[in-house]
Formats: C-alpha cells, sequence, structure tokens
C-alpha cells in the first residue's frame, strides 16, 4: 500500500449485540472481544503502524448494569495484560482517580515499553472526554496550541478510525485527536473480527483526500 495511517484508533463495538446474538447474557460478549485486539495488535505491528488506540470502556458505560461493568472492566485488565507480553510502548488513558477505574491498571498509567517496545499502544479505560478536556479552563487564551492542556496530550493526532457494529458516531473517541480522522464502520460485531477487516479498512484509506483542512 502507498500510504499507511500513522495512528489507528479502534472503536470494538457490539459485543452485547453478538450476545444476544447467539443467545447468551450480554456480558458475555466481552471476553470475546479479547483475541480479536491481540490479532489485529499483530496485524499493525506486521504493516508498519506507529501507533494504535482501543477504546476499552468509557465513563458513560460504568452506568450499565453491573455484571455488564464487571465483565467489561476484566476483559480490559487481561487485554492490557496480553499486550504487556508483547514488543509495545503501553499507555492506560483514563480517569484513574475513580472507583471505576481498575486498580490493576494503576501501574500502566504512565507509557512504559514492554519486550523491545515499538508501536505506542495506548488503551481508553474509563475514560470520558469531558474529563480529557476539563483542564482546558487553565489553557492560556493567547495561546493558538491548547493540546498540552489536555489529559490525553501524549496521544498522537489519529489518522483512521475503524469502528465495528454498526454504529456511525464517534461516541466521544478522542475529540481532539480525531479531528481530522477518517472513519470506517463495519457491520460485523467485534468479536467476530476478520484480519479481512482490517485490510479493507487500510484499502478503503488508500483512496481518501487527505488534506488536513488545506
Amino acid at each position: 500500500m502507498d500510504r499507511l495511517p500513522k495512528h489507528l484508533g479502534i472503536i470494538p463495538d457490539g459485543n452485547r449485540r453478538w450476545s444476544e446474538q447467539k443467545g447468551l447474557p450480554k456480558e458475555k460478549g466481552y471476553e470475546n472481544g479479547i483475541d480479536p485486539g491481540l490479532t489485529l495488535f499483530k496485524l499493525c505491528q506486521q504493516t508498519g503502524i506507529k501507533e494504535i488506540t482501543y477504546y476499552g470502556f468509557t465513563t458513560d458505560n460504568t452506568k450499565r448494569p453491573a455484571e455488564q461493568k464487571i465483565a467489561f472492566t476484566e476483559a480490559c485488565i487481561k487485554a492490557v495484560k496480553i499486550l504487556s507480553a508483547e514488543d509495545a510502548s503501553l499507555l492506560v488513558l483514563g480517569n484513574s482517580d475513580s472507583p471505576s477505574f481498575p486498580k490493576e491498571l494503576v501501574p500502566f498509567t504512565k507509557r512504559r515499553n514492554f519486550g523491545k517496545g515499538g508501536i505506542k499502544v495506548n488503551f481508553l479505560v474509563n475514560y470520558g472526554w469531558e474529563w480529557d478536556l476539563n483542564s482546558l479552563r487553565m489553557a492560556d487564551p493567547g495561546k493558538k496550541n491548547v493540546v498540552p492542556y489536555i489529559k490525553s496530550a501524549e496521544v498522537s493526532r489519529i489518522d483512521l478510525i475503524i469502528r465495528w457494529g454498526g454504529r456511525r458516531r464517534l461516541s466521544g473517541f478522542l475529540p481532539v485527536q480525531s479531528i481530522y480522522a477518517d472513519f470506517y464502520v463495519l457491520d460485523d460485531y467485534w468479536p467476530d473480527f476478520k484480519p479481512e477487516h482490517f485490510f479493507q479498512a487500510l484499502s478503503w484509506y488508500q483512496e481518501q483526500d487527505v488534506t488536513l483542512g488545506g
């Protein structure tokens, strides 16, 4: 491919609908989304993508029934620990002051290199866009660049966002970094991930006219 996104955003939606389709309780879908995340990570490594951000769960998601909250929290903990066994520069980003943030992931809230380091991986856990942008109130109004004031300042601008599950919305996903991102939607649910999904999105990205407003 002539052009690859430097930073890929992943919205792994459709876990609960996948479970219902299988006749399972809604919370069962989250554990089936762990292996696809690792497969996608390895595909990004192989193709030379420099940075990837996974949408784990949001502060709004914590309003869901207790069994679902437990399930997606445990899935995020397991996914992060699996990624920490790979060659990656890993950061977990979210409101770690909240009781909804899993204490097992606190050591990952500072970026750390695992293995040989390499691809940057950001994992959003108990993330909320209002939490992220709240510090903008402290920004100097005379400065054009407000990025250093947001909580996610360490995360670079996203080139391509892929969302599974058919929904055509950002759902609060890194609003500053997503400002010029191309958005590719798959109707398949995240637990039904196939490598073809990844390559379809990259092929589609080749055809987009990326001007960044210029």
